[in-house]
């Protein structure tokens, strides 16, 4: 960590215990916070643990019951409710900081990579045919699309990170892991929580929750709101409008109804709505000649001299850009689940019944100028999903613990594609043309697509733990899942000048030119697989809080459909993906159970990878994108986690994450565009995968010091760093992110009983400079999404 960072950690943690000495923790057991049972019928009596418990349990539903997470031969972070308030973390990206092993970055919402250990995604841009390899799951419900869960996090219980395969319960998708999110469910007892947060760049938000019963002992509600603004981050020259900015809203209803003690049913409810001026590109460098030092013909300060347009010079971290068309990326999330817990004795019965709706409606200027080249370049999505899942599960404890169940699964993706070009597309593109051919071919011309992947997933499933003694377990699971793929993929010239009045000869040129940017065409495909997927898990309790366990997993992903402008020769159907996984593992809780630790040793082989190939069309600023197999993957590496809580007011923690993910074949890779006058494709055997930082590690620490008078004062410091990584499916040196750390701080006073809680905090409060993407193209320009500056604001919570 730099010295700067370590000096405004220690000043935090001093300014949090200045008025005396230290005296307890706020958690020993794992890295994380306490939690509430998922299922409402297995809900506990009393409360539980709060954080000033040492020793206190986590309780996570892992393997599809609800357990101790320190008993889980599984490697899992947890991020409860207390930990999401001491960091004022509410999205994903922002969870990230605080899980080493778990990568989020993100070009836009739909256009988000998640990975863990490497896995998951690469950086290349979505394709609708491809799914992702982390799994997605909220309330036990699976989202079909990686941008259905970028809104805010509102009202939760905890956030499980289930690290490597989780085909055997969570489904074929979850090849890298999974991401089980778990709302708080109706309460009983009337209870009110809110909060209000204002802060600089505009920054207010509120966020609320209100539960209570509606028919004592029978029916229970909770209503769950957050509402957030930010103004924009970056300036856009050309408009002189802010940008990346930031509206959301999310709201949540639930009831609970238990007609018996038995009986339980769960009715959710949410809406989300997401608006953003953005995509605004950076420029974050510019190269004009290869790196064998030829110079890129036609490269960008060949096409800006032309035009007669000085573009911003290359200061990326003063955050403006320049583009003159729109933007935007607005989106809507909504949907309904219902699910039944029935306690049959020595076994449960639960169904969870869910259909989801997500629109997402981007602009965005496809040439990052204030030249009206590219004007419109945008992929609308209107995404359905229905989901069914019944699951058997013993209760007790019995020799034998077994879960058996199936999962029905039908989702469509209309997409609705749309690239425009204006004016200057012409003399930007095509500068050996003649101007009135070329003006007459780009000048107004619009190109439309639509297409509609659909699936239809059908699985049976079990899984059952060998209690062979009090110290060993075997667990083993089966998974098979039957799949079914179609669509269609149309594209058709849709607005343009009329060439009636060109020569012949000028009218075919013009053609052409409009053919060589869009293509039209027309094409349906279709696939069937089936798969098996399983596990094999040995546990053994060497200590009553040590636990050993090795395991294997074979997992699998499903194929793709390619319902783009393919190129000449590709085949619109994706191969699945094969995964082998070997873990070992140790989860350990020392002193009276005020320090836990544990540690994950992974190795992971994949075969038929599935990847997004980004290819920039020579003398376009037009990208196909398409879905590729790389014939072989391996990502191997060590995690640990440690939670030191000393005395009864204070608490250390560390996770680490060392991973070494590479391709072990991939001779025919999209050659960088450094290096395109080489040729068109370039061996990566070797080297790491593209979006994934080989060392990543977070530190925190929380410390409280009672003043009397029920009054209390705390603070908080996390920081997260990460490793350089490249964010180019090409590996260009020009995407590489350099090493980077962010420091986060929060200092507060509250009430004892946490009714009332006043905070100040900073996010980045080093002020750290860095990327998030960066994006080359084959004509020298680089541009950049950048992360977020120190930003500071005041809370004030309340719980009643």
């Amino acid at each position: 960590m730099p010295r700067r960072a370590w000096r405004i950690l220690l000043t935090g943690l001093l300014g949090a215990t200045a008025s005396g000495a230290l005296a307890a923790g706020p958690r020993a057991d794992a890295d994380l916070t306490t939690v509430a049972p998922a299922d409402p019928a297995a809900a506990p009596t009393t409360d539980p643990a709060t954080p000033d418990e040492a020793g206190a349990e986590v309780l996570v539903t892992a393997r599809r019951r609800q357990e101790r997470a320190q008993d889980v031969p599984i490697a899992l972070s947890v991020v409860g409710s207390e930990a999401l308030e001491r960091t004022g973390n509410f999205t994903l990206g922002q969870v990230q900081q605080l899980v080493p092993s778990l990568q989020v970055f993100s070009f836009n919402p739909r256009n988000t990579n998640i990975n863990i250990r490497g896995l998951g995604s690469n950086v290349a841009l979505t394709n609708d045919g491809l799914e992702n390899g982390v799994g997605i799951y909220i309330d036990n419900v699976f989202y079909g699309r990686v941008g259905q869960s970028q809104f805010d996090l509102v009202d939760l219980d905890r956030i499980e990170v289930l690290r490597g395969p989780q085909g055997t319960l969570f489904g074929k998708n979850t090849t890298a892991g999974a991401i089980n999110i778990s709302t708080r469910a109706p309460s009983f007892t009337t209870e009110f929580a809110g909060e209000a947060t204002l802060g600089d760049y505009g920054y207010h938000q509120v966020r609320g929750s209100l539960s209570g019963p509606i028919v004592a002992d029978t029916i229970a509600y909770r209503l769950s709101i957050a509402d957030t603004h930010r103004n924009g981050f970056l300036t856009n020259v050309t408009t002189r409008e802010r940008a990346q900015d930031y509206d959301n809203f999310s709201a949540r209803g639930q009831l609970l109804i238990t007609p018996t003690p038995a009986l339980a049913i769960k009715l959710i409810g949410d809406y989300a709505q997401q608006k953003q001026h953005f995509v605004l590109g950076i420029f974050a460098d510019y190269f004009g000649s290869y790196d064998n030092g030829a110079a890129i013909p036609n490269n960008f300060r060949d096409r800006t001299a032309r035009a007669g347009h000085t573009p911003l010079p290359v200061d990326p971290f003063a955050r403006r850009g320049e583009s003159d068309s729109h933007y935007q990326s607005n989106m809507k999330s909504y949907g309904a689940s219902g699910q039944l817990d029935w306690d049959l004795g020595s076994a449960a019965l639960t169904s969870i019944t869910a259909y989801r709706w997500w629109d997402w409606d981007p602009a965005n200027d496809g040439d990052n100028t204030a030249l009206p080249v590219t004007i419109k370049a945008q992929q609308a999505n209107r995404q359905r999903q229905f989901s069914q899942e019944v699951r058997l599960a013993s209760t007790g404890t019995n020799t034998v613990d077994y879960v058996v169940g199936a999962y029905y699964f039908w989702q469509i993706v209309r997409g609705y594609g749309a690239t425009a070009y204006g004016p200057a597309a012409a003399n930007w593109n095509l500068p050996a043309v003649s101007a009135t051919i070329g003006n007459a071919a780009l000048s107004g011309f619009e190109a439309r697509s639509t297409s509609t992947p659909e699936t239809k997933s059908l699985a049976a499933f079990g899984q059952a733990t060998w209690n062979a003694t009090d110290a060993l377990h075997l667990t083993v699971g089966l998974r098979y899942t039957t799949e079914r793929k179609n669509g269609r993929f149309r594209q058709f010239h849709y607005a343009g000048a009329d060439l009636s009045s060109l020569s012949a000869q000028a009218r075919t040129a013009a053609l052409a030119i409009r053919t060589q940017f869009n293509p039209v065409m027309d094409f349906t495909t279709r696939l069937n697989d089936d798969s098996l997927s399983g596990l094999a898990t040995l546990s053994y309790r060497v200590a009553p809080d040590a636990l050993l366990y090795a395991s294997y997993s074979r997992g699998s992903k499903s194929g793709g459909l390619n319902l783009t402008a393919l190129p000449t020769g590709i085949d619109p159907n994706v191969r699945p993906e094969g995964v082998n996984a070997y873990e070992v593992g140790l989860k350990s809780q020392w002193l009276d159970r005020t320090v836990t630790l544990n540690l994950a040793g992974f190795w992971t082989d994949v075969s038929d990878y599935q990847t997004g190939i980004t290819e920039q069309l020579a003398d376009t600023v037009t990208y196909r994108q398409y879905i590729a197999n790389i014939p072989s993957v391996r990502s191997r590496g060590v995690e640990g986690d440690l939670v030191w809580a000393p005395v009864r007011h204070a608490s250390l923690n560390a996770s680490i994450s060392y991973t070494e993910a590479t391709y072990r074949d991939y001779r025919n890779a999209p050659q960088a565009p450094e290096r395109l006058n080489l040729g068109g494709i370039q061996n990566l055997t070797g080297q790491q995968l593209a979006g994934v930082p080989k060392f990543t590690y977070t530190l925190g620490a929380d410390a409280a010091q009672p003043l009397g008078g029920a009054l209390e004062l705390y603070g908080h410091a996390d920081y997260s760093h990460r490793s350089s990584f490249n964010t180019t499916a090409g590996n260009s040196r020009y995407g590489v992110i350099d090493a980077y750390g962010v420091l986060n701080l929060r200092v507060g006073l509250r009430t004892e009983d946490a009714r009332w809680d006043l905070s100040a905090w900073v996010r980045n409060a080093g002020d750290t400079d860095y990327f998030q993407t960066l994006s080359p193209t084959n004509f020298g320009l680089v541009t950049g999404i950048v992360g977020d500056p120190r930003t500071w604001g005041v809370t004030l919570r309340t719980k009643l």
